[in-house]
Order: C-alpha cells, then structure tokens, then sequence
C-alpha cells in the first residue's frame, strides 16, 4: 500500500463520493493509489465510509476519509474504522489544526480515546502495542485550508507539529475571496502557490487537487505543480471521471440522421 506523501513517486488518488464499495474496487483496479472516501459531500455516514475502506483493503489503495466538520469525535471514530488518513476540512486557524492533530494522537501526545476492540486495531485479535506504533508511525490527518481565514493564519496553522500533510481547496478558497469559482484567478493561484511554499519550506508535504474532466489539461496541471515539488495529487472525483467517460461514449455511438 502506497504511502499518501511519497517523496521519491508521483501518488496519484481521486474522491469517492458515490457510495459504492464496487466504485472504490474500480478506483484501485484502475492504478490509483489512494481514494478519499467523501463523507463532508458524499450523501452517506461512517457506516457506509466503513464498507467503502474495507474495498480500499482489498485492492490494496490507502484508505482516506474527508469528514463534514473538524469534529474530535468523528476523527476518532474514522480511525477506528480503519482509515489511514483523516481529510479535515475548512480548517482556519492553528487552534483548528491543534484540535485535528490532537483527536488523531493517543494520549500523552494528543487524546483519542484508546480501544482495542475496534476495526483498525483488530478487533481485540492483533496486538495493541504494535497497532499504536505504526497509528503514530503511519497515519494521521490532512489539513484542507480552504477560506480566507486559513490563508490569512496559514503562518501558524503551518508550525502545528504531527500534522500529516496539506490539501490545499482552490475552488472554496476562490469563493471565500469573493471570485465565486474562479480558482482559475491569478489572486487564487498566488494564495495557493503561497501555501503550497510555505509547507515545502516547513517540511510539511502538500496534496494538490487537480478537477479538470479533459485528461490533457489535468495532465498539464499536474505537470505545473509536480515541477514545484508537488508529489501527491487527487484528480477529478468518480462522478467527473465517470460521467466525462459516458459523455464520451454516448456522443461516439449517436448517429445523426441526414
């Protein structure tokens, strides 16, 4: 299994917003090496983000969760059932990022609560101790900065320590500037290169979305920010992936009538 902030690979992923566990079979079968299980705007809860890691297991992808709300609660359970990396979204300040780190740490570094009956730590079968190592060693949360006030304190939020890695939200970012969309902007680049740099010249690596449904431009994007040191990229969703190829497929095979 690919770890998500692979310094010496490309590591490419996508989002699994569809609640379909056969999604995620095709999303690894298909070459992905991650697949971020959407539950802040898939339409489905942890029982079905459950489900959808174990498919992840199976084609051996790294389980990633993005959950609706920086909630300690929410983070713990996502770990216990299984997640390797825990997508926090709209994070803007360092206390928001203390808090994520915190619920991600067994105490004395942080305070998620410690069970060994749950699914990631083996259901009471495997050994605890060696469960902990490799939580502490190989799992942990992904800030997504995505507003105004994470850019503004991004200083700060960058210094938190145990923090995973970055995912940067150029489209949200574009709408909390006032540019309703347009992360296309030269104002939403720059903030996004800021960030991107700042990471970088802390040590703290960056997962950058790449959205464009024409694999050509994506293509192009990816190759822009891989050259700034970018190494982690999550690319499209399963319904833009899968729609832009049924588009395909039905324009290709209709007959016009003379």
């Amino acid at each position: 299994m690919t770890h998500l902030f692979d310094p010496d690979r490309l590591v490419l992923g996508t989002w699994a917003q569809v609640a379909s566990a056969e999604i995620v079979d095709m999303i690894g079968l298909s070459g992905f090496d991650f697949a971020i299980v959407d539950a802040e705007h898939g339409y489905f809860g942890l029982e079905t983000a459950e489900n959808m890691f174990r498919a992840c297991d199976a084609v051996r992808i790294t389980p990633t969760i993005r959950l609706p709300a920086n909630d300690p609660v929410m983070i713990t359970k996502a770990f216990d059932a299984g997640a390797t990396a825990v997508v926090i979204p709209g994070v803007g300040s360092q206390e928001d990022a203390e808090v994520a780190v915190g619920a991600s740490r067994f105490a004395p570094r942080g305070n998620r609560g410690a069970c060994p009956c749950v699914r990631a730590g083996g259901h009471f079968i495997r050994d605890w101790q060696s469960y902990v190592r490799r939580v502490e060693s190989e799992t942990g949360v992904v800030l997504l900065v995505e507003t105004q006030a994470g850019l503004d304190d991004f200083d700060n939020i960058v210094r938190v320590p145990d923090v995973m890695g970055f995912l940067i939200g150029p489209f949200d970012l574009s709408v909390s500037l006032g540019y309703e969309g347009d992360y296309r902007r030269a104002e939403v680049q720059d903030a996004v290169d800021y960030m991107v740099r700042r990471a970088q010249e802390q040590g703290v690596p960056v997962m950058m979305p790449v959205f464009d449904a024409n694999p050509v431009e994506a293509r192009r994007q990816l190759g822009e920010w891989y050259e700034r040191g970018v190494r982690c990229f999550v690319v499209g969703t399963d319904k833009i992936i899968i729609s832009a190829a049924m588009t395909q497929y039905a324009d290709n095979l209709r007959i016009t009538a003379n």
